[in-house]
This record gives structure tokens, sequence and C-alpha cells, in this order.
């Protein structure tokens, strides 16, 4: 059988990347298709694989500014030529679900939301654009809106990343989704009772991650808070914190399980479609105070975490206060067992068989 594996681009190990490895390893003959590839920032299993990429590619200083071209995704995705697959696999959060096939192909697409940009977060993504450059984005929306609905019968079966993601999926497509949870490799992290008295975000520095308001709440309390993480918001942030804040920028995984494990507790302040670092920071035995919306709300319990109903500075410091008071009834081994229930062995199994079934 021949296997086309189609992600929406490769330019460093994420969430999505994770869920990639292993249709990696299950198929490892595969031919991957992606917008753009930055070599060398996967892991090896993945970069050993065939990449073919598409004309983005050849345009010069792309992988630094590929998100500018977000008006040609649908023609890129579109350009490569699928003839003569069997099985094509997309791994999609933008484009990739839009692939062309032929009618003799089965397509499955393990869904991470519908495209953010068009059906989601508009203002956090573009809110401080200037009034020409917004109402511009505001017409190539739409014309994604229309081709990301049309490409909806190239898909025969989608698997949604979380339950809330299902629901996107059925609001915005009127499709019917599987839910298979994503891969967490807890068997990288070790249990820890450490706690060193700080707090930790490990986060993209992009606005819908909410970051500002952790800023903001840990100025006015006082305490310690590590960030590690680059984005575009990376430098306004960092004006932005008091001298109790630190930003480490990125950190290796021996780095970052050694920040999850002398930690307090986690902040994860914005809504997210599933969620991965804070199952991470579980499987290390901490507790995580968390914005009460999209994947956490599934993933974390009343026993494993603090979470907080108003998305704000004073919201998440109330949260704060409560998890100070409380912080003895969270107990390391709950946390390591709470993640388990997400283990990469898990996703593993259910993904080969649900695509063999």
């Amino acid at each position: 059988m021949k296997i086309a594996i189609v992600h929406d681009w490769l330019t460093g190990m994420r969430g999505g990347e994770k869920c990639l490895e292993v249709f990696c390893e299950l198929y490892p003959q595969a031919d991957i298709f992606t917008l753009i590839h930055n070599k060398g920032s996967l892991s090896p299993l993945i970069e050993k694989m065939n990449i073919k990429t598409s004309f983005l590619q050849n345009i010069p200083g792309i992988k630094n500014n590929y998100r500018n071209y977000l008006a040609l995704y649908p023609a890129a995705i579109e350009s490569f030529n699928l003839k003569g697959y069997d099985l094509i696999l997309s791994s999609s959060h933008c484009v990739a679900k839009g692939i062309r096939i032929s009618d003799a192909a089965m397509h499955i697409c393990y869904c991470y939301t519908p495209m953010r940009y068009a059906w989601l977060f508009f203002e956090e993504y573009f809110g401080n654009y200037s009034p020409i450059k917004k109402a511009a984005i505001k017409t190539l929306i739409k014309y994604l809106r229309k081709w990301d609905l049309k490409t909806n019968a190239g898909v025969d079966f989608f698997v949604a990343i979380s339950d809330n993601i299902r629901l996107r999926i059925d609001d915005f497509y009127g499709r019917q989704a599987k839910v298979i949870y994503p891969p967490v490799d807890t068997s990288r992290f070790n249990l820890s009772t450490k706690d060193e008295g700080y707090y930790l975000i490990v986060s993209a520095l992009v606005p819908y991650k909410r970051v500002d308001i952790a800023i903001e709440a840990f100025n006015r309390l006082g305490k310690k808070l590590i960030v590690i993480g680059t984005g575009n918001c990376q430098n306004k942030l960092k004006k932005l914190a008091g001298k109790n804040i630190e930003f480490i920028g990125w950190a290796d995984d021996n780095a970052l399980q050694k920040y999850y494990r002398n930690s307090r507790a986690l902040i994860f302040p914005g809504e997210e479609d599933f969620g991965i670092v804070p199952l991470e920071a579980q499987a290390c035995g901490k507790p995580v105070i968390a914005f009460a919306k999209g994947g956490a709300t599934e993933t974390l319990t009343r026993q494993t975490a603090v979470f907080f109903e108003n998305q704000s500075a004073q919201g998440l410091i109330a949260a704060i206060n409560e998890f100070e008071i409380r912080k003895d009834d969270f107990k390391p081994e709950t946390m390591r067992e709470n993640s388990l229930r997400f283990d990469r062995k898990i996703f593993k199994e259910k993904i080969k068989n649900y695509i063999e079934e």
C-alpha cells in the first residue's frame, strides 16, 4: 500500500510534530508532503523520511516568514500530485486536509483544529494590525473559509485531538469525528517532589496563548515566574515584566524537565485545542493552574489542577491564591497517574487500530 502523510509545515518540534513522529513510526515507507521544511529542526525519525515540499520552499527567507504567505497556502497544498497513493493521512491544523487526492484513495484527517485563522482567534492574531491591513485580511479570511469548507469533500474520515475539537469540526464543517487524544511521552519525565518556589510557563510567546495576563498577575503578586519559549511577542512581554519574571527562551528536553521538576506549579493561561504541556508537567508530578476552557478541561481534574473562569490577571491571581492555600492537597503521584492516561503507547495503538479498521 502506498501511503502519503501530509503535514502543514515542518519548522520545529511542537505538539503536532510529536503526533507526526508516531505516524512515521507506523508507516516508515510513507512519503511526507509539506508546505515548507526547515531541515534539521525536526527529530531524526522525521528528518530521515522522504520529505517533499511545495513551491513555497523556494521563496527567499520563507523559513522565518512563512506565516506572511497565508494567501498562498491553498494553492501550495493543492500543487502536490498524489496520484497512485492508496492512503492519505493528513496531520492538519491549517491547510493539510485540503490536499487533492484521487477518487481511489482513502483520506483520513487527524485534525488538531479547523484553521484558526479562518474560524477562531481573529482578534488574537490580527487585532494589533492597522485598519487597512485588517480589512485586507478579513477579505482573505472569507476566501479561506470558502476554500476550507470546499475541501471537506476530500476527507473520508476526521479524527479530532479532543472533544473540544470534535465540537468545532461539527460546528464549522458539519462533519462527525472520532476523538483520539495526542501522545504525551511520559517516559521522558520523572516524578519529582522538589519545589524551588517558582511558577512556570512553557509556551510559544504568541498573542492567543495569553502569557500577557500571567505577566500582569505576577507583576502584581511579586512571586517568581520562569517563562520558557519564544515567539513574536517575546520582546513586548519582556518589557512588561518585572524583575521577578525570568525569560529562558528555548530549552532542550533535558533543561525543560529540570524546570518542570523544580517548579511549584505550571501556569496555563490560554485556551488550547488540547494542551500537551500541562500533561508533561503532570508527568513530573506538578499541579497546573489553568484557564477553564478548551482541552485543559478534558485532560486535567480538580484533583490535579486549579481552574479559573475569568481569563484575566485578576482571575489568575485568585486561582494562584487558592492554590497556595490548597497546595498540600496536590499529591505528585496523583499528577503522574493522570498524565499516564495519555501516554504515547496508548495513542500509537489507538490510531493504528483506527486506521486499519
